[in-house]
């Protein structure tokens, strides 16, 4: 009888890690966006943009830097610049030093609550003896770490090299005292997001698409495939329509505009600008000019949803005749947008249709391609299996109208094949799925048993995530 018997509460358990209750954070890093949060929440308590300010103090050889994280300190300043910790083209982490800085303030300082240091410790509890107020620090090492109660769950691209992964549980275990650390791919977590273990995840982000097969929870290497048609390339589009627009778009950002009149649609603006007694830095000017490129493409631009390519005789005569959408720029200029909405998007689906930019694309780089290309290198058994499971994610994915010619494209290129798209109607869903399938998979109590303890990581050192994170 006595193995009926539940364990008592005095008795620890002895193989799971950490029992029911785990803290765990999960932290989804991307090229526009960090997202940190509790496992088993369903959406991220906190989202910065990987955009950090640093702050210049001095000048030549004393000059000293200062960054500062998070939206509300991205603000006009003297000898300000706005740089990112990932790289553009990979979206895997480029600059650590600020990697770290920027997950331990959203980690640490948005997550936890601040510690007070135990009464032994602070010093105001000790004799004073020379008169002297000042508190002994040499014993704060002995305190314990920012983060040794929680286990962290991390996200990473599907193609983040080795070297990258040993270093995130480096700083995870020796930095912030992590008990437990897992790694896992952004489009299994997507995947898991949706409710499935094997799919074709299409992630349309930020810097760059990415499409690939999952299998059983595995991700199918050879099947990875990746571009730059993401929202930042769909600016470059914008920007260079209103370049070529009649008459030309000046873009000014909001933080320079000081009052403005309303002018009719078409009319220049009327309006005064603000007066700087310092220099604006271009990485500045040029991370406000995105976000109200941002708010174009999120208002404005639409995706022709087919049957067949927007270029096809007739299609833009039918989106003339319809109603079109205005846009007020942060000066107060502003115009009607009919056919142009849907001609900036165009080039994601077909590379003769994009507008020339500074990153021009192939035919292998347009949505299309990038999908026939990853079913291509898989098993033929598998194949009709993916496309009936197809999960969409990411932020530029719901641009008006992607979905459904994400649908049209594909039926037409498997025509027979059975397609069933998930792509979630919640905006949150879509934009942080990565980030919901790994808050999915750390509340889990069937996960305690994979997480990388902290012991086997002293036992085995860094290169312990390799073996066990595949």
């Amino acid at each position: 009888m006595s193995s009926q018997h539940p364990l008592s509460n005095t008795q620890q358990p002895l193989d799971v890690y950490g029992g029911d209750e785990v803290s765990a954070l999960v932290l989804d890093a991307g090229y526009c966006h960090t997202r940190a949060g509790f496992a088993g929440e369903d959406v991220p308590k906190s989202v910065l943009p990987s955009f950090y300010g640093s702050l210049k103090t001095g000048d030549g050889d004393t000059a000293t830097y200062r960054d500062v994280f998070g939206d509300e300190c991205l603000i006009p300043r003297a000898d300000f610049e706005i740089k990112n910790y990932m790289s553009r083209a990979e979206s895997v982490v480029e600059d650590w030093d600020a990697a770290t800085k920027m997950w331990e303030h959203v980690l640490i300082k948005r997550l936890q609550p601040e510690k007070p240091t135990p009464p032994s410790k602070n010093g105001l509890n000790d004799p004073v003896e020379d008169g002297e107020g000042d508190v002994a620090m040499d014993d704060v090492e002995d305190q314990e770490k920012p983060l040794a109660e929680s286990p962290l769950l991390m996200t990473e691209a599907p193609w983040n090299a080795g070297k990258a992964r040993e270093r995130a549980i480096e700083i995870a275990m020796e930095n912030w005292g992590c008990p437990a650390f897992w790694l896992s791919r952004t489009p299994v977590c997507a995947a898991f997001a949706a409710g499935k273990a094997s799919a074709l995840v299409v992630d349309v982000g930020g810097a760059n698409t990415s499409v690939t097969a999952i299998h059983d929870g595995m991700i199918l290497k050879r099947s990875i495939q990746k571009s730059p048609v993401g929202g930042l390339w769909l600016s470059g589009q914008i920007r260079s329509m209103w370049d070529s627009n009649d008459p030309k778009i000046d873009i000014v950002p909001s933080f320079m505009v000081e009052n403005k009149t309303a002018v009719d649609a078409g009319a220049p603006a009327q309006a005064k600008l603000r007066k700087f007694p310092y220099e604006i830095r271009p990485s500045f000017r040029a991370y406000e000019e995105e976000r109200l490129v941002t708010e174009f493409k999120e208002s404005v631009v639409e995706v022709w949803r087919g049957p067949g390519r927007y270029s096809n005789p007739g299609n833009e005569d039918i989106v003339r005749s319809q109603p079109g959408r205005v846009f007020e720029m942060p000066d107060g200029s502003n115009q009607m947008w009919r056919e142009q909405r849907f001609r900036v998007s165009e080039g994601m689906w077909d590379e003769a249709a994009a507008l020339p930019s500074a990153e021009s694309i192939t035919k292998g780089q347009t949505i299309p391609e990038l999908i026939r290309a990853a079913v291509n290198s898989v098993d033929v058994d598998l194949r009709p299996n993916l496309l009936g499971n197809i999960v969409v994610t990411g932020g530029t994915s719901l641009l008006n109208g992607f979905s459904d010619r994400l649908n049209n494209e594909l039926m037409a290129m498997y025509p027979g094949m059975k397609i069933k798209l998930h792509a979630p109607g919640l905006t949150t869903e879509r934009r942080f799925s990565a980030w919901i399938g790994g808050s999915i998979l750390a509340s889990l109590g069937t996960f305690h048993q994979m997480w990388i303890s902290r012991k086997e990581y002293e036992e085995n050192g860094a290169g312990i995530v390799e073996k066990r994170c595949k």
